[in-house]
């Protein structure tokens, strides 16, 4: 399993939802979802990220740091402070 994967699996079943309902309420296939809470695929693209939290009652924020990701309102503003930083320090 990948942190996201047991992360969400654990929220979902804490929730008391079945990995077929969830999926169902994703608008996904079941295998599919199987799939991402084994670590068998990646987490998913960000605005299932969004739904899921919703239908789970978790901050977004957790399901994007459980991802590894920044969530979408932060990326422009972290794309930002790195290009300007860049221009500072053009050797790094």
């Amino acid at each position: 399993m990948n942190p996201f994967g047991t992360f969400v699996r654990t929220k979902r079943e804490a929730v008391g939802m079945t990995l077929t309902e969830f999926a169902r309420q994703l608008e996904i296939s079941p295998a599919y979802w199987s799939r991402i809470e084994t670590g068998r695929e990646n987490p998913p693209k960000d605005e299932l990220i969004e739904k899921a939290a919703v239908i789970l009652g978790v901050s977004e924020d957790d399901l994007f740091i459980e991802a590894s990701r920044l969530p979408p309102d932060m990326q422009e503003e972290v794309a930002e402070v790195v290009r300007l930083y860049r221009s500072k320090n053009p050797k790094l």
